[in-house]
């Protein structure tokens, strides 16, 4: 079992899928976590799950879009806790389902501002205060295996997902020197009520598609992206920072 010792770790979309399962197993690895979510009911719910099964969590409502309460999110953190040592960066809509020719402005503005413009604003405030503490963190942000290689008829999500990769590689270039590791996962097809959703809207059959988006023919649990969250956050991946790495079943070597 990874260890955290009690490194205070924000975690936004945490509310359900891969963010309450990375909530849910860092907290049973002793951090102190952030569940840092825009449902609060689902959030204070997830929130709660943690705390009876003895881990140490507290709730924060945010939009990740917005600059003010993403600092504000910080601050909870650091007020309730004492101080940040990680982020998992992992808020996010549903993808756009059109191609670029019927691209509808108010969904790209929309998307844009809570994937990359989200991320962007989580990293700005998170790595301020970990300059502020002096002692490094690390951050994970959540990319997507369309951040990799294109989809079809998902233009603004897959630049989106492109964006947090290059955000991510650009904050490892300009502070890791600082001690702040940042990383990137890509997970590919995770079974999560966002993956289902999106697939119901597609119109593909969860089952055949599963076949089609990985090596090992299955989705993944949210656990499996859990797992790799936690283990960039703690001391074990003490070297690594600029790293992309893809959850994908083999998707995107196929």
């Amino acid at each position: 079992m990874i260890e955290l010792n009690g490194k205070v770790v924000i975690i936004t979309g945490a509310a359900m899928g891969m963010g309450a399962s990375t909530a849910e197993l860092m907290a049973k690895a002793g951090g102190k976590i952030v569940v840092a979510d825009f449902n609060e009911k689902a959030g204070l719910e997830q929130t709660q799950k943690i705390l009876k099964s003895g881990g140490t969590a507290s709730f924060v409502k945010v939009d990740v879009s917005k600059g003010p309460e993403v600092e504000a999110m910080v601050k909870f953190a650091v007020d309730t806790y004492g101080r940040l040592d990680g982020a998992i960066n992992n808020a996010a809509r549903t993808p756009d389902d059109k191609p670029l020719a019927d691209m509808d402005e108010t969904e790209f503005d929309a998307l844009i501002a809570v994937d990359l413009k989200g991320v962007a604003l989580c990293l700005k405030y998170e790595i301020r205060q970990m300059l502020k503490q002096g002692t490094g963190g690390s951050i994970v942000n959540t990319s997507s295996v369309s951040g990799i290689r294109p989809q079809p008829g998902t233009p603004v999500y897959v630049a989106a997902k492109h964006g947090v990769i290059g955000l991510t590689k650009q904050a490892a270039m300009d502070y890791s020197p600082q001690g702040i590791r940042i990383n990137s996962v890509a997970p590919g097809a995770i079974d999560t009520p966002m993956l289902r959703g999106a697939l119901k809207q597609f119109g593909f059959d969860p089952e055949a598609y599963a076949k089609q988006l990985s090596m090992l023919g299955r989705f993944a649990s949210a656990n499996e992206v859990a797992e790799v969250n936690l283990w960039l956050i703690s001391d074990l991946s003490s070297y690594v920072t600029g790293a992309v790495y893809s959850v994908d079943g083999g998707y995107t070597a196929m």
